[in-house]
């Protein structure tokens, strides 16, 4: 009896070996290593119709994938999209299970629960094909009669996502994976077409700056607004003014007035071209537009209100916005008589009786940085004489105003500036030598013109003026310049210590908080209506 039972002990241990394989064991002169050879199926078993008896794991995936090869193709015309494998996963969860244990002789590819894995490959597919109408909207700008002319609407295509889905799910539970689909599309009309777009576009803001009799400065604004006039913006496009306005040379006409540079006042082509900027920033924010990037001077403009400035330089700073409405926007700019006017031209996409505005508070003042000196001989020695008094610096905050019907709902802060002040120059005489007026040679002086670097002179505090008369759609009139030390209460800004350069904040509705001033970096910033 213990003889027959160690025979069938022998028996069933055998057969076991035989299901799942052997270990086979390799010589090395150096150590004896164990590799296990992959196991082998010996019974019969099948995939539905595919045999892979006596296969490995990767010989039998090979079998199954050739006999379902995966190849599935979606058509458009003559595009093709390829759709990625959504078998795979179910192959080797089978093969899993086969090879995990004792296997049954036959199994079945089971191509249920696909159906989120179809309406992502779906959605992919409209993503690829779908185009969207384009309403009625401007298309060109007519200069000789100060308009825009305008365009039909164009009908868009839609994908028939539902019709695709039910087709891949009847193709992949068919198991006919190399199944080439035809995508059926729909037209989709736009809302409205050239006539009814007439109707719908209307200047949404408009905003005027004053500028100063100089005469070279003033050319240098015309010219900008002449290359600004008239631009066009689709939908999505973004708005750069050195992009569109140019590199300003001497061969367009631009001329040498004055301007900042690193923190100087200097003659340099287009000196005052930051007035025009300023003017269109202003009226974009009151339009509802994103910004994308603004920058504050590093000084107090004057012909706007402090922290409502945008500096550009061909090169360097530059001011951006995007369109982000649903149809082509336009943008009027022009000179004329020492006034600068920018006008946005679109179909309103604030709710009616919304209005954006901007409000600056000036929260304190800053001391003027160390003074300068310049050697005088004509002084005696020791002796100091004030050449210019210098200014205050000072600490802006800027607020976006939101109103409906004429009550505010919203004054979230947009961002912060500080401005530098105006180092004292101070005349002096160290060298030892005192000499006559009668003795030295008065070289001509290149006075700091008026509205030096975009509307300040460095000697100079900021006066009570009507240097900024700023009229946001609607008339809401003048917004009138303070005196320097009148508490001041204007708007947004603050970068902290150092350069006035800034970046917008984030509007009301958007999410995070809205970004600090950076000191002299480069800045790009989130529209402070991000839509």
């Amino acid at each position: 009896m213990a003889i027959v039972i160690l025979v069938l002990a022998v028996a069933v241990v055998s057969i076991v070996f035989a299901v799942k394989g052997k270990n086979t064991f390799t010589g090395s002169t150096e150590a004896e290593t164990t590799q296990p050879q992959e196991t082998e199926l010996v019974r019969e078993v099948k995939v539905d119709d595919v045999d892979i008896t006596g296969m490995n794991r990767e010989r039998a995936k090979q079998t199954i994938e050739a006999a379902y090869p995966w190849s599935m193709t979606i058509t458009y015309g003559e595009e093709i999209y390829q759709v990625p494998n959504l078998m795979e996963e179910k192959i080797n969860s089978l093969l899993d299970e086969i090879y995990a244990g004792e296997p049954k002789e036959v199994y079945s590819l089971d191509t249920a629960g696909l159906a989120e894995a179809v309406t992502a490959q779906a959605a992919a597919v409209a993503e690829k094909w779908d185009k969207a109408a384009k309403n009625g909207s401007i298309d060109s700008y007519d200069a000789s009669a100060g308009k825009f002319t305008f365009k039909d609407g164009e009908n868009g295509i839609a994908v028939d996502q539902e019709k695709l889905i039910a087709d891949m799910n009847a193709a992949i539970a068919g198991k006919q994976f190399d199944a080439a689909l035809e995508v059926s599309v729909a037209q989709v009309a736009p809302e409205f077409d050239q006539a009814a777009a007439k109707e719908q576009y209307k200047t949404v803001s408009t905003f005027t700056t004053n500028t100063t009799a100089n005469s070279k400065r003033n050319t240098n604004i015309r010219l900008a607004c002449e290359a600004m006039n008239g631009t066009i913006l689709q939908v999505g496009e973004e708005f750069s003014f050195n992009d569109v306005v140019g590199e300003r040379t001497e061969a367009k006409g631009y001329q040498a007035a004055a301007a900042y540079n690193n923190g100087e006042v200097v003659q340099e082509i287009g000196g005052g071209v930051c007035q025009v900027s300023t003017t269109l920033y202003n009226a974009v924010v009151r339009a509802g537009f994103k910004i994308t990037t603004r920058r504050s001077h590093t000084f107090e403009p004057s012909y706007v209100t402090p922290g409502q400035d945008a500096t550009v330089s061909y090169g360097g700073p530059d001011f951006k916005f995007v369109n982000n409405s649903s149809a082509a926007i336009g943008i009027k700019a022009s000179y004329s008589n020492q006034v600068v006017t920018v006008s946005v031209y679109a179909i309103p996409i604030l709710e009616e009786g919304v209005k954006y505005d901007l409000k600056s508070t000036k929260l304190k003042d800053m001391d003027p940085p160390a003074p300068t000196y310049e050697e005088d001989q004509t002084l005696q020695l020791g002796e100091e004489k004030v050449k210019s008094q210098g200014s205050m610096g000072s600490y802006w905050e800027t607020r976006l105003i939101v109103t409906k019907n004429g009550e505010v709902v919203s004054q979230e802060v947009d961002h912060n500036t500080t401005y530098k002040g105006h180092a004292p120059v101070i005349l002096r005489n160290t060298s030892g030598v005192v000499i006559t007026p009668e003795e030295t040679t008065t070289a001509e002086e290149t006075p700091a013109s008026e509205g030096a670097a975009d509307g300040i002179t460095p000697s100079e505090t900021i006066e009570s003026s009507e240097a900024a008369v700023q009229t946001p759609s609607g008339g809401e009139g003048a917004v009138p310049q303070p005196s320097a030390s009148a508490p001041v209460e204007y708007g947004p800004g603050f970068a902290g210590p150092g350069e006035a350069e800034t970046i917008s904040g984030q509007a009301p509705g958007s999410s995070g908080p809205a970004p600090g001033g950076s000191a002299g970096g480069s800045v790009v910033a989130p529209n402070p209506l991000g839509n």
